[in-house]
C-alpha cells in the first residue's frame, strides 16, 4: 500500500485537488453570490490546482463573516438606541429637508430604511486637503482632550508621523485621558516595542482580526479599511488618511493627494457609534457605553445636512455602493468621482454610462501612476465603455490621488473610506460621510476641478490605439479583479 502511494504520490494529490476543489464549487454555486467572483473563483480552482484551493481557503470562505454577525452588540445598548432616537429629525425638519434636497431625498431615505442611519443637521465640517493639513489638527485636538480619545485606522505605522501621534496617545493616557486605539492587523506596521510602550501608558489597543503572517496577506479578506478618530464625542474625523509619512508629502518622496473631514456636532455620535461596535469586535470584552461619550452640542453649529454610511460583512446591504448608484442615477447635471481603485460593478457601470448618455457631465479621476500594477490594468480595462459614453477620465499626474470623494449637483457630496472598487463594496469595513450641503459641495467641486490641472485626459482615440500586449494585460488583471 506504501508503495503504491508513493509511486502514485503526485495523482493522488491532483485527485483530492479536484475532490475538494469540486467541494468549494458546489459551495460557491449554492451562495448564490455575484456571478463574476463566481466565475473567477471556480477558474481559480479548475485551472490551477493547489494554488486554486489555496486562494479560495484564503479569500473565499466567509466563516469571519459568521463570526462578525455574532459579536454586534453596540446598537442594542439603552444608551445609543436613546441616542439614535435623539438624532431623530421632527417632521417640521424633514419637510424643511425634503424641500431643498429634491430627488436626493432618496439618499437619506435609503441610509434610513438600510441601517436606520440618522440625518443630522447641527454640524460643521472642515474639508481637510492632504495630510499635512489633517494631521496638524488632528494633533491639536488631541492635545486639547478632555475626556477620551478614539482611533480606529486601516494602516498605522510607527515612523516619524506614527510614532509622533502614538507617543502623543502614551502622554493622554498618562494624564487620565481615557484612549483606545484599533488597528488592522495587515495594514498596519506597529512594533513590539511600541506596543509595550502603549500597554505601559494605559492606552488600550486592539488588532482587527490578527493574521499569522501579515506580510503575505496583503489582501486577505474582511480588513477594517475605515480612517476615524473620535476626540470627547465632539470632533470627529473621517476620510481616506491613514496614519503614515507617505502622506505628509515631505522631502522628495511621491506627492499624495488626498482628502479628510473635521467635523463638529451631532453627526460624531454616529461616527462614535460605529468606533464602539468596531472596539466591541476587537476587544474581547462588552464595553460599558456611557452618556458622556455623547455630549450634547454646546455651541449650534451651520445647519449642515450629514449621514454616516458605515458598510462591511457585517451590514446587511452594500450601503455605501448602494449610495453611491442612487446619486449618480438621480443626478440632473453633474458627477464628479475621484478614487484611487476603479474596479467597478456592472451596476455602477451602467449608472455612469445612462447618466452620461442623458446629458449629465460625468467625470473620473484615477491615478497615472497606481501602487498596484494589477489595479491599474484592472482599471484601464473599463475605460473603453466610459469613454465610449462621453464620460471624461482623467490621469492624476503631479503624484498619487488617494481621495475617494464624490459630487453631485452642487448639493450632495461624499468623503470616506471607500474605493469605487468590489472590495470598498462588498468585503471591507468602510466608512464615508454624506454631506447634504450646497457650499461644501461646491468646494469639493473646486477641488476636483483644480486636480483636473494637474492631470492629464484620457483621449478615446489614442487609449484606442495602445497596443495588444496593454490590452492582453489588462483583461488578465480584470480576471482578477472580483479577489484583489
Amino acid at each position: 500500500m506504501l508503495e503504491y502511494v508513493k509511486n502514485n504520490l503526485w495523482s493522488i494529490l491532483i485527485i483530492l485537488n479536484y475532490i475538494i476543489a469540486v467541494s468549494a464549487v458546489i459551495t460557491i454555486l449554492l451562495k448564490n453570490i455575484n456571478p463574476t467572483k463566481t466565475l473567477s473563483y471556480i477558474i481559480v480552482l479548475v485551472f490551477f490546482p493547489f494554488l486554486g484551493v489555496l486562494v479560495y481557503y484564503l479569500f473565499g470562505q466567509e466563516y469571519r463573516k459568521n463570526k462578525i454577525f455574532t459579536r454586534k452588540h453596540i446598537l442594542n445598548k439603552n444608551v445609543v438606541k436613546a441616542i439614535n432616537k435623539e438624532l431623530e429629525l421632527n417632521k417640521k425638519e424633514l419637510e424643511r429637508v425634503n424641500d431643498y434636497l429634491d430627488e436626493k431625498v432618496r439618499l437619506v431615505k435609503l441610509m434610513h430604511s438600510n441601517e436606520n442611519e440618522p440625518l443630522t443637521l447641527n454640524n460643521k465640517i472642515d474639508i481637510l486637503k492632504n495630510g499635512d493639513v489633517k494631521f496638524k489638527r488632528l494633533i491639536e485636538d488631541i492635545e486639547s482632550a478632555k475626556h477620551h480619545v478614539h482611533l480606529e485606522y486601516y494602516i498605522v505605522k510607527d515612523d516619524t508621523i506614527g510614532t509622533k501621534l502614538l507617543n502623543l496617545l502614551c502622554e493622554k493616557a498618562k494624564e487620565g485621558i481615557e484612549v483606545r486605539l484599533s488597528y488592522d492587523d495587515v495594514g498596519s506596521k506597529i512594533s513590539g516595542r511600541m506596543k509595550a510602550k502603549l500597554t505601559n501608558s494605559g492606552v488600550l489597543h486592539h488588532p482587527f482580526m490578527p493574521v499569522l503572517f501579515s506580510r503575505f496577506t496583503g489582501k486577505m479578506n474582511y480588513r477594517n479599511h475605515r480612517k476615524i478618530a473620535v476626540i470627547d464625542g465632539r470632533i470627529g474625523y473621517v476620510g481616506g488618511i491613514n496614519v503614515g509619512d507617505e502622506y505628509l508629502n515631505e522631502n522628495d518622496t511621491r506627492y499624495w493627494r488626498d482628502t479628510h473631514l473635521r467635523i463638529t456636532g451631532d453627526a460624531v455620535k454616529s461616527i462614535q457609534i460605529h468606533f464602539f461596535s468596531t472596539w466591541d469586535f476587537v476587544s474581547d470584552e462588552q464595553p460599558k457605553i456611557y452618556k458622556s461619550y455623547f455630549p450634547e452640542v454646546e455651541e449650534k453649529q451651520k445647519q449642515i445636512g450629514l449621514q454616516i454610511a458605515a458598510s462591511g460583512p457585517d451590514t446587511d446591504w452594500a450601503n455605501i455602493m448602494e449610495v453611491i448608484l442612487t446619486a449618480i442615477i438621480t443626478a440632473t447635471d453633474y458627477v464628479y468621482i475621484t478614487t484611487p481603485y476603479f474596479v467597478p460593478n456592472d451596476e455602477i457601470i451602467t449608472a455612469l454610462q445612462i447618466a452620461a448618455k442623458s446629458g449629465v457631465d460625468v467625470r473620473l479621476m484615477i491615478p497615472e501612476k497606481s501602487d498596484s500594477w494589477v489595479v491599474k490594468h484592472a482599471s484601464n480595462s473599463y475605460l473603453e465603455c466610459l469613454l465610449r459614453a462621453n464620460i471624461k477620465v482623467y490621469k492624476y499626474s503631479k503624484g498619487f490621488v488617494h481621495a475617494k470623494t464624490m459630487v453631485v449637483d452642487d448639493i450632495f457630496s461624499t468623503v470616506g473610506t471607500s474605493n469605487m472598487d468590489y472590495r470598498s463594496f462588498n468585503i471591507n469595513f468602510e466608512i464615508n460621510s454624506l454631506i447634504y450641503d450646497k457650499e461644501n459641495s461646491i468646494l469639493l467641486k473646486q477641488h476636483f476641478l483644480d486636480d483636473i490641472k494637474e492631470s492629464n485626459e484620457v483621449d478615446y482615440v489614442t487609449y484606442l490605439k495602445r497596443s495588444k500586449f496593454d490590452k492582453l494585460k489588462e483583461s488578465y488583471c480584470r480576471l482578477w479583479s472580483p479577489l484583489i
